[in-house]
């Protein structure tokens, strides 16, 4: 390809809102235009490397004897309807009506949609198992895309899913994706960690998430260092001291001014561990006819913890939780500042088992500026017990007792245990050897293929610009003509595509100085400089966009390097992936 033909352009400066270093090169180098908020436009170079990620991706699910399809984005609402998707999943879900009236549904995953097409196609246990994959789009209405590709509202997935006669044989199945993910990231160059995660809108009870460590991650991610324990925050579990005593007499004692732990724990000269924490939230839930309401959950821990939303979300069955108002408190007989489930009335009352194991711990009187001494769970108030509590820095391994420490992470791949939720519900079913009918065992795999090249473009720069590795870099070497006439850059171009190798030919008449600044810019693995000097010599330069280091090449031996070079640096790739987990 011809720079001077090429459908985009490079920008000195990055556009207002480019978050992170990475973002600002795929906007810079023109490999991504934004459309809308959470929209891009996929340019000529972004493409390409989009596409090369795909053909990693094809590859690995095919070795573990995934079938390519592909599966309507709008969907009926009734198969989400049957799933119950359709109630449970909010306005991320984008819902509309077709021109006779009929709902409908944009798709931000297919397991509704594959189970229908399964339904059909699967009737005996001979049938069994099956892997089936696509690479497509989604439409997932998020509230708050940022980053660029990181978090957006279109994306290209790559998801797949797997049919099996029992539990056994989808672990199996599951199992081969955990593996095969680890090959796919290392073919791509990025280094991830698997974590265990919480299933959520998905289902199933055991899930993993593939984790790109960085500060820019939303995600936080709980790891220890010596037994190799790793969670997501939101369902990582750390060992809890409890502290049970004799139950002594509940006392409301004075305490102005202490609407918070810290000013209680201060003012009544005991540790924190010794209070009961009230966390006040409005939970939205669906009743039997479907119908949406909203009801408090008062969320109790100990004072010395702090409370996980995800965890607490999933304890309620809540469809999400926002914070209640002081109204909302009151209405409940509690007061904002001073709240307990001790007298509570109309509430969900969720309680963490440090609070519900520890005795006679300090809570609030609801009323305002009291407490009230010596509360213990199942004598003074009840509700559900729960694992509703924040793994942090410093807190001791369940496995092994070690500190626990915490790293931000993006999540790149995720894989679910779904078990028998969408094969029940949209009667998905084989007729086993006993000639009985039973329900379809699944798993469902994900791998964000845009979100997969931004978390390469920020592991893979500089100061300058993009590094991409070799077998996802849109081009493999970048030719750089300071020629201002002669035929010796279109002989070598010619004769460097011949050889098979991609070739991004800067035949631009700008200067020098802007040819080399796009070229690192861009960052195509190898670089080759052609001008009048070297060619004097009979020789061009070439390089590593990585380390910058030129080597005269005679014009005779450039093509046999330049692929000695790509064959290295691919090399390289597949020698990394003997170190992965």
């Amino acid at each position: 390809m011809r720079m001077s033909q090429l459908f985009s352009r490079t920008l000195r400066q990055a556009p207002a809102g480019a978050e992170s270093r990475g973002y600002e090169y795929l906007l810079r180098a023109g490999f991504i235009k934004q459309l809308g908020a959470g929209i891009f436009s996929n340019l000529p170079l972004g493409f390409r490397s989009l596409k090369k990620i795909e053909d990693i991706i094809r590859d690995e699910m095919e070795r573990i004897g995934g079938q390519e399809l592909t599966m309507p984005v709008v969907n009926p609402a009734e198969i989400w309807k049957e799933t119950g998707r359709y109630y449970t999943i909010d306005k991320e879900l984008s819902r509309f009506k077709d021109r006779v009236g009929r709902d409908m549904v944009l798709a931000m995953t297919h397991e509704e949609s594959v189970t229908a097409v399964a339904a059909g196609a699967i009737d005996s246990y001979r049938q069994l198992p099956q892997l089936v994959y696509q690479i497509q789009t989604k439409w997932r209405d998020d509230p708050r895309p940022r980053a660029g590709l990181i978090r957006v509202r279109e994306f290209t997935m790559k998801d797949s899913y797997s049919f099996d006669a029992d539990h056994e044989g989808m672990v199996k199945q599951y199992e081969a994706h955990y593996d095969s993910y680890f090959r796919i990231f290392g073919r791509c160059g990025l280094s991830v960690i698997a974590v265990g995660s919480d299933s959520g809108m998905m289902g199933g009870k055991v899930a993993h998430e593939y984790m790109y460590l960085t500060s820019i991650g939303e995600d936080t991610i709980i790891l220890c260092d010596k037994c190799g324990y790793t969670a997501n925050r939101q369902v990582a579990e750390f060992a809890k001291e409890y502290y049970s005593e004799d139950m002594l007499e509940m006392q409301e004692v004075e305490t102005p001014d202490t609407p918070t732990i810290q000013a209680l724990a201060d003012f009544l000269d005991i540790p924190k561990r010794k209070t009961a924490k009230a966390v006040f939230v409005m939970g939205t839930f669906t009743d039997e006819h479907l119908q949406e309401y909203q009801k408090l959950i008062i969320a109790v821990i100990r004072g010395d913890l702090e409370i996980e939303e995800a965890k607490l979300q999933k304890a309620a069955g809540a469809k999400e939780l926002r914070g209640a108002g002081d109204e909302e408190i009151r209405s409940c007989s509690m007061e904002p500042g001073y709240g307990s489930p001790v007298g509570s009335k109309n509430c969900l009352v969720i309680v963490d088992d440090s609070a519900a194991e520890s005795s006679n711990l300090t809570a609030g009187a609801n009323k305002p500026g009291y407490h009230i001494m010596n509360t213990n769970y199942g004598r003074d108030y009840t509700g559900i017990t729960a694992d509703i509590a924040s793994a942090v820095d410093g807190e001791a391994c369940t496995v092994c007792g070690m500190p626990l420490r915490s790293s931000r992470g993006i999540e790149v791949g995720n894989i679910f245990q779904l078990g028998t939720k969408y094969s029940e519900a949209l009667d998905c079913s084989y007729q086993d050897i006993q000639g009985k009918r039973k329900p379809v065992v699944m798993g469902s795999y994900g791998i964000g293929v845009g979100r997969l090249l931004a978390c390469l473009a920020e592991e893979y720069h500089d100061e300058k610009g993009l590094i991409l590795p070799i077998s996802v870099a849109p081009y493999q070497v970048h030719l750089v003509s300071l020629m201002k006439s002669g035929e010796e850059p279109q002989q070598l171009y010619e004769k460097l595509l011949d050889a098979g190798i991609e070739v991004l030919y800067d035949d631009r008449k700008d200067s020098p100085g802007v040819k080399f600044t796009d070229a690192e810019l861009l960052g195509l693995p190898v670089q080759i400089t052609i001008g009048k000097r070297t060619l004097e010599q009979g020789a061009v330069e070439v390089s590593l966009r990585r380390d910058g280091e030129k080597e005269l090449v005679p014009l005779e031996q450039v093509t046999r390097r330049v692929q000695e070079l790509i064959d290295m640096l691919s090399q390289e790739l597949l020698d990394s992936l003997s170190e992965a987990p």
